[in-house]
């Protein structure tokens, strides 16, 4: 099955359409995560395989991007592959691994479709960890999307929230020993410049499927201000439907939400609450420090992307 599945026409298409169009009189999340959870247990309970599992997991992906874009979200992450999954066994590791490559294998071949849906394709995580014929598959397929920019599809594979956190605390850490930062130039904005989200907006609604109530380590920094809803069907039985009643939570919650971002400040992703902040004081710093500092960040930064740009470069070449 291709990466985005096209399911619009028939009697399901027509109903799929109508909800979307009654769920867009209210507000849509611009960024969603998913937590895949219960491919192996669906594959047990189907008898079969958990390789099979897996690839069903992969083909539900491919409509739940589809409702995605047909509700008009911009943005989607998904929790491919955890760090921690390396623990499980060889066999299951290695069978995952290929499944992956063929799969970003198959998006490179399926350049001339995600360029028609406009869809951005991100890796987050370590890709050091991963084989190299992964790492080069991933490489190309970012490399062929990445001038799209009507909907991201960010994939965290090789992914956990503490290693992501504790790899941006090493970037700042090197930033500071090789005299390009100062200490007194770290905050919460340059440290989230350092995660592998710095390109995104936060999540607005986290889905976890199979009735776990737990993040596992996906996006703790990113969902502080996060609509959470727990489905309790297993990943490969999730439905549009499912997601309709994921996004009305989110729609009962959003004023909550809102409000909360708006009290801790969280401009950035609400620009509308600028208003509340007419009031705030002035920052102490003199001119020639907040000149000095911002032109540490902005060196800083342009560091980080050369390098990662350079690193994929070399595995797409």
């Amino acid at each position: 099955m291709s990466w985005i599945s096209d399911t619009k026409s028939g009697p399901s298409g027509f109903i799929r359409r109508f909800c979307c169009n009654v769920l867009q009189a209210g507000p849509i999340p611009r960024h969603v995560a998913f937590i895949m959870d219960g491919n192996r247990r669906f594959a047990r309970k189907r008898q079969v395989e958990r390789a099979q599992g897996h690839l069903m997991g992969f083909e539900k992906l491919s409509e739940t991007l589809e409702w995605c874009l047909d509700l008009g979200i911009k943005e989607v992450t998904v929790y491919a592959f955890s760090i921690e999954n390396f623990k499980r066994s060889k066999d299951e590791v290695d069978c995952l691994m290929e499944l992956a490559r063929k799969k970003f294998e198959q998006l490179i071949e399926e350049k001339d479709l995600i360029d028609k849906y406009g869809v951005c394709i991100r890796v987050l995580g370590d890709l050091s960890l991963l084989p190299r014929d992964v790492q080069v598959a991933v490489a190309r397929a970012v490399d062929i999307s990445k001038h799209n920019s009507r909907a991201c599809l960010n994939v965290c594979f090789a992914y956990t929230s503490r290693h992501e956190m504790t790899n941006a605390m090493q970037l700042l850490a090197t930033g500071i020993e090789d005299g390009l930062l100062s200490p007194s130039d770290v905050d919460e904005e340059l440290f989230e410049k350092c995660l592998y989200t710095r390109h995104s907006v936060d999540p607005d609604l986290l889905i976890r499927t199979s009735g776990e109530v737990r993040l596992s380590d996906f996006l703790l920094w990113q969902t502080s201000f996060c609509c959470l809803h727990f489905s309790q069907v297993l990943w490969p039985e999730f439905s549009s439907w499912d997601l309709f009643a994921a996004v009305l939570h989110y729609q009962r919650e959003y004023n909550s939400i809102k409000s909360a971002r708006v009290a801790y400040g969280e401009r950035r992703l609400h620009p509308e609450a600028y208003e509340y902040f007419s009031h705030a004081s002035v920052s102490e710093s003199q001119p020639e420090e907040s000149e000095g500092r911002q032109q540490r960040v902005d060196s800083f930064i342009q560091k980080l992307s050369q390098e990662e740009r350079s690193f994929m470069e070399s595995l797409s070449a």
